[in-house]
């Protein structure tokens, strides 16, 4: 019978462990593989590694595992992560806070709307669209302006979630 690592969570240490390896491919590994079992007590040292690791690929490995597994207890290593000097890392904490939906993402992801890079724009519009945050539907509009045609596309896209769930919402009100 084959295992996956999702499902197995025999090797959750060793893993941990392997995020000090002095190697970046292997705390990278390490760090997605953690991401893939979405077991929670993963989320304190990929925190850690979010926060100290040298190499811009990692970080933007942990930041992405901790989105992928989705624990509130990340959230504000990641809003610091949005000021990363790797805009890969600024990308990825932007995905990940959109996976855990943490209403205390909203106003710093409204400020990293102003980030020069376009995918970490695109990635900051598509979690807004998910947190659906009333605050961010006009940011999302004005969005849906960007010069990059990834941003506007995800611009839309959120705008469209969020206008089909109002729409729901209000339907089965009445």
């Amino acid at each position: 019978m084959a295992s996956d690592v999702a499902g197995d969570t025999r090797s959750i240490g060793a893993l941990i462990r392997a995020l000090a390896d002095e190697h970046c491919y292997v705390r990278q590994g390490a760090a997605s593989a953690l991401g893939a079992t979405g077991d929670y007590r993963a989320v304190k040292a990929l925190v850690e590694l979010l926060e100290e690791d040298d190499d811009e690929d990692v970080r933007a490995e942990a930041a992405c595992a901790l989105g992928e597994i989705g624990n509130a207890r990340a959230v504000e290593s990641l809003i610091r992560a949005l000021l990363d000097s790797g805009k890969d890392v600024r990308a990825e904490a932007a995905w990940a806070l959109g996976r855990i939906r943490d209403i205390r993402a909203v106003e710093p992801l409204i400020q990293a709307l102003k980030d020069d890079d376009e995918d970490v724009r695109e990635e900051v519009v598509w979690s807004l669209g998910r947190i659906r945050n009333a605050k961010a539907i006009q940011l999302l509009r004005q969005a849906a302006s960007d010069k990059s045609a990834h941003v506007r596309r995800a611009a839309a896209e959120a705008l469209a979630s969020i206008g089909a769930e109002e729409a729901l919402t209000n339907q089965l009100s009445q």
